[in-house]
């Protein structure tokens, strides 16, 4: 059997990474730079939070409402201008190409390495209206180990990964990743279309650490993955689709996917979502503004207007992902009660279970125990 790849929809995510920020370049999918960008990009001035032009908008696909668009464009006069990215390497090759945006969103990883390349802006939080409804309310974020400070980004969402399944079809799980190799699921498990959670996922099925570069680490990992391999359908990041049309009967999936497939589903009681005893990732997303941005006061009005509460609320009904802004948790609790292990508070983010940057020797290997799992 073949797996089959199966086309990305909402929330197009393919998150791998292929080199440090020690190494960039030499692993060809890194931050082509000047003599000191990381000192050019500290030396520009504050960011004057007006209306500078449209904004310049580029995000996974179909990740902020459209009424909240809406009611962005009509009150600053300005247009969103979107452009969508399928991969944390899609966005960093079109950087890398020259296109320039105002507002990006990368992950915890991405921004340490954007930040390192000297390709963000700093983002004065002072001059944010409602900034203190995040940095006032969720203290893990004032100082994230991927950008000391919060200097140049402000968080965006923050999400788990683990297991959905169809509970009409496989009745009660064990609570473990072993559960991916449930017989009875056999030709309908999905894992995600995505190096650092796979990679990840077998990593902490062993008890290792979950962004392990260490070859003999690896050498299990990837002799653990290849036992589930003929037992897969494919690999695909359209998680809460596949279980919605009956496609898959298991897959590794992000909370907020789970959450978010509860307001297409008729009866949520047929689903279940579990994280697994052994551990589970955690990460965020990030508003972050390119050091090239010609609207970055725009920019800034977008971030400030995005991190007003009633706001906060229309998103994450919309995304079914959390956002770490003081006076929407009751939105986002009301949300996921029906799977209340899709929950995700900043506490979970403590559990330091975070895909990291590694050296640029241990990234190769990651690289080549993706590929060794994808080929079967």
């Amino acid at each position: 059997m073949s797996p089959e790849a199966i086309p990305l929809s909402r929330r197009s995510f393919l998150r791998a990474g292929t080199a440090t920020a020690l190494g960039l370049a030499a692993a060809g999918c890194g931050f082509a730079s000047d003599d000191d960008p990381a000192g050019q990009a500290a030396a520009q001035p504050p960011i004057d939070v007006k209306v500078d032009g449209d904004l310049v908008y580029f995000n996974w696909a179909d990740f902020v409402a459209p009424a909240v668009f809406e009611g962005f464009e009509k009150e600053y006069g300005v247009k969103v201008v979107q452009s969508n990215f399928d991969s944390m390497e899609g966005m960093a090759a079109k950087l890398n190409a020259g296109n320039r945006y105002d507002i990006i969103f990368p992950t915890a990883k991405w921004s340490q390495r954007l930040a390192a390349g000297g390709r963000l802006r700093a983002i004065d939080h002072t001059r944010l209206k409602n900034a203190e409804s995040v940095f006032g309310g969720y203290d893990y974020f004032a100082d994230p180990w991927y950008d000391p400070g919060s200097r140049h980004t402000v968080p965006f969402t923050m999400y788990k990964t683990g297991i959905g399944w169809r509970r009409d079809r496989l009745g009660d799980l064990t609570g473990s990743w072993d559960d991916l190799w449930n017989a009875q699921a056999k030709g309908k498990v999905f894992v995600l279309d995505d190096r650092d959670e796979v990679l990840g996922m077998g990593a902490l099925k062993l008890g290792l650490d979950v962004t392990t570069g260490d070859p003999g680490d690896l050498a299990r990992v990837t002799e653990t993955l290849r036992s589930l391999r003929p037992r897969l359908r494919g690999f695909s990041s359209d998680s809460y689709n596949n279980l919605l049309n009956g496609n898959a009967d298991m897959t590794q999936a992000w909370s907020g996917d789970m959450a978010a497939m509860l307001a297409q589903a008729e009866d949520p009681a047929v689903f279940g979502f579990e994280v697994a005893r052994e551990g589970a990732p955690v990460n965020s997303d990030c508003y972050a503004i390119p050091a090239n941005a010609q609207h970055p006061g725009t920019a800034m009005l977008f971030i400030d207007y995005m991190l007003r509460p009633e706001n906060v609320k229309k998103n994450v009904e919309y995304i079914g992902y959390p956002m770490p802004v003081r006076g929407s948790e009751d939105t986002y609790t009301a949300l996921v009660e029906p799977f209340p292990q899709c929950l995700v508070t900043a506490d979970d983010l403590r559990d330091d279970r975070y895909f990291r940057n590694g050296t640029a020797e241990g990234e190769r290997h990651r690289d080549a125990a993706w590929t060794d799992v994808k080929a079967g």
